[in-house]
């Protein structure tokens, strides 16, 4: 096993920079989740790290090794496809063995290896199996399995689950999870699902545009995010913005609503969490716009003049579009951003 440094890689494509002085420490073991929204760079950046990709500037080390110009054979990484990428004439335990194979690793330590990632993966009664014969689920756990008896220093994840259903994709998500607590090897991960870096993640990379926006734990981003696009961007339901401006010991919205909330000087958007809006009979007064039941919580949309707020409620709330009452904020939750869309404080 081994950390991974990427000091300010750069990446063109003729005149188009794809990747803009990018800089990640990796720590030995850590996972780490790539996530930003389609054409960020985040594949881009794995696909370099993997040496599918040439590194226009900047340096990748695997360990203390420095790998810009080394073949993917020789980088001792192991990746796992979107596409799975298995071989559909060899059985599982055949596509788990053919890297071995061509490393010319003896048949009973093949055979061992395999045991032993059947066994972390529940793959010991499909060895026998076609890809044709599984389901995608299964199909990405052997493409887990094929990574895994390669020993590498470093897994990488390109999207993995993008293929599967949303209750595969949980469960999935949980093997990936549990192989790595088990197995402790540095991973590397990529998704545009923020749900899946918040669960997997030891550390969340957040790109937009080719360049880093935050680093940090899931939960350090969740709670103090550096501007709008990460705030915006972390959490599901997503954080509301509210735009005004400061006006003595309030916030004022327009249409003649105001916040109970000293802002500083600077801000000009509020943000808050769903979960941080309640029904309160001395809150300001709102609209019910929608409302979406998920079972465990209601989420209600209401307007406040011109601008629209969502709440995720715990209790079951008899209300109907249209109806008027009168909703509060933790203002200890408030975040708040400047014209720059900065955080301020």
């Amino acid at each position: 096993m081994a950390g991974v440094t990427i000091a300010n890689v750069v990446k063109h494509y003729g005149p188009l920079e794809i990747l803009k002085s990018v800089s990640i420490d990796i720590a030995d073991g850590e996972f780490v989740v790539l996530v930003g929204p389609s054409g960020c760079g985040k594949s881009t950046l794995l696909r370099m790290l993997a040496g599918l990709e040439t590194i226009t500037g900047g340096e990748i080390f695997i360990g203390d090794r420095l790998v810009n110009d080394l073949p993917p054979k020789d980088r001792d990484i192991a990746m796992v496809f979107q596409s799975y990428a298995l071989y559909p004439h060899m059985t599982v335990a055949d596509n788990m063995a053919f890297s071995l194979k061509l490393k010319k690793v003896e048949k009973s330590a093949r055979d061992s290896k395999i045991k032993a990632a059947a066994d972390i993966l529940g793959l010991t009664a499909l060895l026998d199996r076609y890809p044709r014969q599984l389901s995608g689920g299964q199909r990405q756990r052997v493409a887990m399995g094929r990574a895994i008896v390669r020993d590498p220093q470093v897994f990488l994840f390109d999207e993995p689950l993008s293929n599967l259903d949303a209750k595969l994709r949980v469960q999935v998500r949980s093997e990936i999870k549990e192989m790595h607590q088990r197995l402790g090897t540095t991973t590397i991960y990529v998704t545009h699902d923020q749900i899946e870096a918040m669960t997997m993640a030891d550390k969340i990379v957040v790109m937009r545009e080719g360049h880093i926006e935050q680093i940090g734990t899931p939960l350090d981003l969740y709670d103090r995010p550096a501007n709008m696009f990460v705030a915006g961007f972390i959490g599901s339901p997503a954080m509301n913005f509210l735009y005004g401006s400061p006006e003595g010991a309030g916030f004022d919205l327009g249409n003649g609503l105001s916040l109970p909330f000293a802002a500083a000087a600077s801000t000009r958007t509020l943000g808050i969490r769903p979960e941080h809006v309640r029904i309160d009979p001395n809150g300001i007064p709102a609209i019910v716009s929608l409302i979406e039941p998920t079972g465990a919580e209601t989420q209600v949309v209401f307007r406040l003049g011109d601008q629209t707020l969502t709440a995720a409620l715990r209790e079951r709330v008899a209300v109907r579009p249209g109806d008027k009452l009168n909703i509060a904020l933790d203002v200890d939750q408030l975040h708040q951003f400047d014209r720059n869309q900065q955080r301020v404080g």
